[in-house]
């Protein structure tokens, strides 16, 4: 599915591509789309770097578990 939406992405883009070199494409109009994508864009590196954080938490915590059950192996 994710390879259809480049594709079609890339379509839309080409398309957009040959309006503009035939001067049918308003700067106005690729301002707004380039706004609303870099808005995204925003977005999810927020997410990505909050989730990333997340998993660094649950691996710290990982690894003081494993070492607390090492202790325990060693001793026995």
């Amino acid at each position: 599915m994710m390879e259809f939406m480049k594709k079609a992405m890339d379509w839309i883009l080409e398309k957009e591509q040959e309006a503009a070199k035939n001067c049918h494409a308003s700067p106005e109009d690729v301002d707004k789309q380039i706004a609303m994508i870099e808005e995204k864009k925003a977005d999810l590196e927020k997410k990505y770097t909050e989730e990333i954080k997340e998993f660094e938490h649950i691996l710290n915590r990982l690894h003081t578990i494993k070492a607390a059950s090492l202790k325990c192996h060693v001793k026995n």
